[in-house]
């Protein structure tokens, strides 16, 4: 019971934060605290080695720091910066990597999604029907914005059946 706990909440959190910033572009901080915290009785409960606990840590620590340069750059926001280190927590320093490279690979798709939405209801604005049209107004409310929670957790549910918690725990 616990194993499967231990496979299945990490993904159920990042699925939530993802259809939150797809729906609001906010990632909730209950749910980033939420899946900080639930890290630490679940490395307990399974019996997670303390070398290996203490490589979790250190790769949450450097992606929070990475999150963190991120969002003082204004390439990230607070959340996905917290989401990501949270997450981090989750895959160690072994497979924060494979996390991060797909993570980039499905931001990589999210805004050219993102960019040929745009280019759409830009010709649509230029060509389309006239001003007063109810899809006209619907489509200028639309701000072209990356909900990158989505793209964190394409990377989270993509490399976590190589973590510890699916390989190690027996």
């Amino acid at each position: 019971m616990i194993h499967t706990l231990s496979i299945a909440l990490l993904p159920i959190l990042m699925i939530t934060a993802a259809i939150s910033d797809l729906a609001s572009f906010r990632i909730p901080n209950w749910l980033t605290l939420a899946t900080a915290a639930l890290f630490f009785p679940m490395a307990w409960l399974t019996g997670m080695p303390l070398a290996e606990f203490g490589w979790h840590l250190l790769a949450g620590l450097i992606l929070f720091a990475a999150g963190f340069l991120l969002f003082s750059f204004g390439l990230f926001g607070g959340g996905d910066a917290k989401l990501m280190a949270a997450a981090g927590l989750w895959f160690g320093t072994s497979q924060t990597l494979p996390f991060l490279v797909a993570t980039v690979l499905a931001g990589g798709g999210l805004a050219a999604a993102v960019a040929v939405w745009s280019l759409i209801v830009t010709i649509f604005e230029i060509h389309g029907p006239g001003d007063d049209s109810r899809l006209t107004k619907a489509a200028k409310k639309i701000r072209p914005k990356l909900p990158y929670g989505f793209a964190l957790a394409v990377g989270a549910i993509v490399a976590f059946p190589q973590t510890w918690w699916v390989t190690g725990v027996s």
